[in-house]
Formats: structure tokens, C-alpha cells, sequence
């Protein structure tokens, strides 16, 4: 992936190679044009500043002369007992400090000049010279400088909505993979929202504008986190939620939300609520089809621990609506669910099957300990159901696919936003090699769900039987803002399969074709399977 790069408008000069490369032939030039003279002013001036035997014998002389004097250094010779030293009058002291200003000045305004032409407010503006008493005027001569202020840069004059957003920027502007920014002048994007003429009377109408400013970039995964957000994702990923225990997917046909799981022991499994039930209503808010989303949903039926709240959902082809009032809880997310299957496959055996819903960072260790259990209750093949599986950690998906594959197999490319190449391979032989290996996948299937089905089916050691995955081929990182304000998520890298392919937007093709929603996911898998996905690739 070839990499942009961004010139980054900071209040400091580039280094880039070039500029450096100028810097050195201006030191050169100076060094050979006006070193002598220059060289001459300071080093003489800095003798009879220094030296207490110089003495001005004539004021009236416009002339200055050399003679020796003893030198009060070292003396290590008879050459070097005696130095020349120089007589001023006052007009060569004039003349020698102007001469010391003209070359200070003269070298200041050339490094300025050379080193950032690029900047246009760096550039000299010339005057005309102005003759004063019937002498030139050197210092008129020289580049009047227009340095840009910096009050800008200033943070600690900040308002806590402005560092806020800054900080914001910032996090965005070391990380998002886009380095064109969407084809935005994004430092000015920045100062627009940081330095705007209306003060921001409130941190939420500063997270609006955080919210704005992220939105521009034109990427639905790059974006702004409110505190309550935030949280809810940090619950996610620690299986820890304060809710009523059901998993909420939607039918991409009828748009209608449901309950494609409710976890055991949960408020709602207690209270009544069954897979395949369908949200009608939620503390008060009316279910819209094509307009409400699951996350809708999962915001009202969460909410402090003992808090109630009532849920209306319709149940079976007769529509009728069923109430009921519930007790949140803390919930436990149990992401990895396994099973021996009923159906046992020709000459292969019993099936287990393992449905993953999501990847953390202890999802590996989970699967493998379920692979054990099914092995011994007689299981000769496996499925992997990762169908609504939106995909959680990365590290997750990596070690999972690693349990199966052998060692030295790649396993996925990342590509960072500076073009580099990070690829993850595996270190040592899996524990289940040869047994006949099945990854049931879905529209709903994504993220580190399509890295694990990816690695698994061009690596040849697993069918992918389903439907087309979502196309995720991008990973995010979420940074947390100071002073609890949230959190950006931001689009760091993207990713290839072992064989190189970019399936962002396009999903991971299946070897098999199912409809899946014939097979909802409380039915046992493999009876919706044909023999034929055991066979190995």
C-alpha cells in the first residue's frame, strides 16, 4: 500500500530531506561570502572587549593601527608571548558594531528565507532603503519579518471545551489510516473548531463539535464516543453489561428487530422472553422497521442494576404482543457456546459445534478447552458458527484460527497508516489439524470474525459454508478522551487474507451457499448442513 504524505502545518519548520539539504548550502554560501567580514567584526570586537591592555590612544584618529602588546596567556613560544591587538577610536567601534548588527540581522532573515519558502508568511516583505544624516542606513536594508503568532499554540489559555477538542484532533490526526484526511485541510479544520469566534458554553456542545469534526472524514467507523457510549463498549469487551441478558439482531428483509438469543439465568430468560420474539416496544419507545436499529434497542434496555424497565414483543405468526416488565442485572456475555450436534455426518462421525459471538482476548483459550470437551464426548468433526458474529478483538480472531492451522501459516496482513506491513503468523502447530473442519459465516459476519474465516479457508483447512460475509477489512482503535469525555474511535489500519486479497466492502465468498435464516441460531446447525461441507478442502 503506498503510503501519502502529509505536509503537517505546525508552528515549527519542516525537516524534511530537502529543506535540509538547503539549510547546508546556505551555511556553505555564508561561510564563503560573508564569513571573512563577519568572522572579522566579532573576533576583533571580542578582543578589545576583552583584552585590558588595548587602549584608545587618539579619539580624533579616524584610523586604526596595530602594534604588540604582552599577551597574558600562555607562553609557550616566543611567537606566542605576543599577539597584535587593535587601537580604536570611537568611530571604529560605530563602525564595527553596526557591522555586527548587519550580520546577525543579514544571517537571520537568509536562514529564515531559505529554510521555510514554502511558508508564506515566513517570506520577507523588502522596504526601500532610507538614507538618515547622510549615511545608509544598513538595518533598513535588511528583510522586515512578519513571524506568525503563536498564540494559537498556547493550550494553557485554553477553555476545557477547547482542549477537549484539541486533544480530540489530535488523537485523530497520529492515527486515522487516510492520511488526505478525506482531501481536508484538517489542521485548519482544526483551528476552526478550536478557535471559533462563539465560545462553547458547555462540554456537550463541545462533543458536538468533536462529533462534526470526526464525521467529516467520511468513514462510519471513525468516530465520536459519548461517555455513555464509551462505557457500553468497554462492558462489551469486559462480558460485563448491566441489562436483561438478550442478544438483538434484524431480519435484512422485514427489518424487524428481534431476540436471536437470550442468555441463560438472565432477567429475560426469567421473565419469560424466547428466542425469535420481536421487539415491539421498549421502555416507552416504539420499534420503527427500517428506521430503529438494534443499538436503539440495546440503549434502552440498558440501564442502571435494579432498575426496571418494560418491554412489548410479539411472538409467533399471530402477532400477538406479550408485556413484560424486567429487572436489569449485571450480564455475563457468554461468547462461546458448545455443543454435540444430533446429526451425525457419513463416514466422519459426530459433529461439535462451537458458536463464537464475538472475539476477546480470552476467546482462544475458551475454544480450545471446548474442542477437549466435545473430543471427549466422541466428536470426530467440527463447526465453527460465527454467523452474526460482528467480530470484538483482532488478537482474538488470530489466536482462534492459529488452534487449527500449523505453524509457520500466515494468518493476516495489517498495513498501518504509514504503509507498513505487520504480518501475523503462526508460531506453533494447532491442537486440531486433521479433523474435518466446517466456519458457517453470514452477512452479519465481520471484522476479526472474516480474519479468523479467511485464514481458515485460503490456508485450506476449513469450509466456509453460509452466505457472503459483511466486508470489514479495516481495524480500529479506541482512544479515551481526559476528564471522562468520552472517546474517539479511529480507523488505524486495514487488512489482507494469507493470499493477499482486501475484502473490505466486498466480504469473504463462501465454498457453499446456505440460507441461513432457515436455521435460526437456537437450532442445532448441522441439521441445516449438507454432507457434503465436511469434506475436507
Amino acid at each position: 500500500m503506498a503510503s501519502i504524505q502529509r505536509t503537517t502545518h505546525d508552528y515549527c519548520p519542516s525537516s524534511s530531506a530537502s529543506r535540509n539539504s538547503r539549510v547546508m548550502r546556505l551555511i556553505i554560501m555564508m561561510a564563503l561570502v560573508v564569513g571573512p567580514t563577519c568572522s572579522n567584526a566579532f573576533l576583533s570586537g571580542s578582543r578589545m572587549k576583552h583584552n585590558p591592555l588595548l587602549t584608545t590612544t587618539n579619539t580624533n584618529k579616524a584610523t586604526s593601527s596595530l602594534m604588540m602588546v604582552p599577551s597574558s596567556e600562555g607562553n609557550d613560544s616566543d611567537n606566542e608571548k605576543k599577539r597584535p591587538a587593535i587601537f580604536w577610536n570611537e568611530n571604529d567601534k560605530k563602525h564595527m558594531e553596526a557591522m555586527k548588527k548587519s550580520c546577525t540581522s543579514f544571517i537571520l532573515a537568509a536562514t529564515l528565507f531559505f529554510v521555510a519558502p514554502s511558508e508564506t508568511s515566513l517570506l520577507p516583505s523588502w522596504t526601500a532603503p532610507q538614507q538618515s544624516s547622510g549615511s545608509l542606513d544598513v538595518m533598513s536594508m535588511l528583510p522586515r519579518l512578519e513571524i506568525p503568532s503563536a498564540s494559537a499554540a498556547d493550550y494553557n489559555s485554553f477553555s476545557p471545551e477547547q482542549k477537549t477538542i484539541a486533544e480530540a484532533w489530535r488523537v485523530v490526526d497520529s492515527t486515522f489510516i487516510d492520511r488526505t484526511f478525506n482531501n481536508q485541510d484538517w489542521f485548519q479544520m482544526r483551528q476552526d473548531a478550536v478557535n471559533r469566534k462563539q465560545k462553547y458554553k458547555s462540554m456537550e456542545e463541545a462533543q458536538e463539535s468533536i462529533s462534526k469534526l470526526v464525521d467529516s472524514l467520511g468513514d462510519k467507523y471513525t468516530r465520536y464516543l459519548s461517555p455513555a457510549k464509551l462505557q457500553s463498549i468497554v462492558d462489551s469487551a469486559t462480558g460485563t453489561l448491566a441489562g436483561v441478558g438478550i442478544e438483538i439482531s434484524m431480519n435484512k428483509e422485514t427489518k424487524q428487530i428481534f431476540a436471536s438469543d437470550v442468555e441463560a439465568n438472565s432477567p429475560a430468560e426469567k421473565g419469560g422472553i424466547k428466542p425469535l420474539d420481536r421487539f415491539v416496544e421498549v421502555d416507552g419507545y416504539t420499534i420503527v422497521e427500517g428506521v430503529s436499529t438494534p443499538d436503539d434497542v440495546a440503549n434502552k434496555l440498558r440501564g442502571p442494576v435494579g432498575s426496571k424497565v418494560g418491554v412489548v414483543m410479539q411472538r409467533g405468526s399471530n402477532g400477538n404482543n406479550n408485556d413484560f416488565i424486567l429487572t436489569r442485572d449485571k450480564i455475563t456475555v457468554t461468547s462461546v457456546k458448545p455443543y454435540l450436534s444430533q446429526k451425525s455426518i457419513p463416514n466422519v462421525g459426530k459433529v461439535g459445534v462451537i458458536r463464537i459471538k464475538s472475539f476477546s482476548g480470552t476467546t482462544a483459550a475458551t475454544v480450545s478447552s471446548a474442542i477437549d470437551d466435545l473430543k471427549a464426548k466422541g466428536a470426530n468433526a467440527f463447526v465453527l458458527d460465527v454467523r452474526a458474529n460482528p467480530g470484538g478483538l483482532l488478537p482474538g480472531g488470530v489466536d482462534t484460527a492459529s488452534l487449527f492451522l500449523d505453524a509457520n501459516q500466515p494468518v493476516v496482513f495489517v498495513v498501518n497508516n504509514k504503509g507498513v506491513v505487520d504480518k501475523q503468523e503462526t508460531f506453533n502447530k494447532g491442537k486440531e489439524l486433521d479433523s474435518s473442519l466446517v466456519v458457517v459465516v453470514n452477512s452479519g459476519t465481520a471484522s476479526a470474525a472474516e480474519v479468523m474465516t479467511a485464514a481458515l479457508q485460503e490456508n485450506k483447512r476449513a469450509m466456509v459454508v453460509g452466505e457472503q460475509t459483511f466486508g470489514k477489512g479495516i481495524v480500529q482503535t479506541i482512544r479515551t478522551l481526559e476528564n471522562n469525555n468520552g472517546g474517539v474511535a479511529v480507523t488505524v489500519a486495514r487488512y489482507e487474507t494469507p493470499l493477499h486479497h482486501d475484502i473490505n466492502k466486498q466480504g469473504i465468498p463462501v465454498d457453499i451457499k446456505v440460507k441461513t435464516e432457515d436455521c435460526p441460531p437456537t437450532t442445532d446447525v448441522v441439521l441445516c448442513l449438507p454432507d457434503s461441507a465436511f469434506a475436507k478442502p
